[in-house]
């Protein structure tokens, strides 16, 4: 945690870097592993940066949103895969993971514009917290 406070580069560097960095392993890994993996490491540096906890709180659970819909590893698309049997009479029976792996692709982009959203303007994630 030093190391990384010690760098002569913007606090927001830093940040986007964890963001990619959860993004990254949100591809590769479950959920409630990089929670256990990269919470303890990362809310302590950035309290230390003065952000938010709360804030970053939010970032991160929107990153692990993310992640449910992200290639290789994504359950929402496993999920989806296990429906579409289901609603056969209305889909092509030719659907296989590649095109739902193809499809997620306008739902991440939206995501991810929520994410940078919410990093450049804090109250969208803070407004209802700070009424109680």
């Amino acid at each position: 945690m030093t190391t990384i406070l010690g760098l002569e580069v913007n606090r927001w560097f830093i940040i986007i870097a964890l963001q990619l960095t959860l993004f990254i392993f949100g591809c590769f890994m479950d959920d409630y592993a990089i929670v256990v993996l990269c919470g303890p490491i990362y809310a302590p540096l950035v309290v230390s940066l003065g952000f938010n906890p709360l804030w970053w709180g939010i970032l991160f659970i929107l990153n692990m949103e993310i992640a449910y819909l992200t290639p290789p590893y994504g359950f929402n698309l496993f999920y989806l895969r296990g429906v579409i049997p289901q609603i056969r009479h209305k889909i092509p029976e030719d659907i296989n993971m590649l095109d739902i792996y193809r499809s997620v692709a306008p739902f991440v982009g939206t995501q991810a514009l929520g994410v940078i959203l919410v990093m450049i303007f804090p109250q969208l994630a803070l407004w209802l917290p700070s009424t109680m």
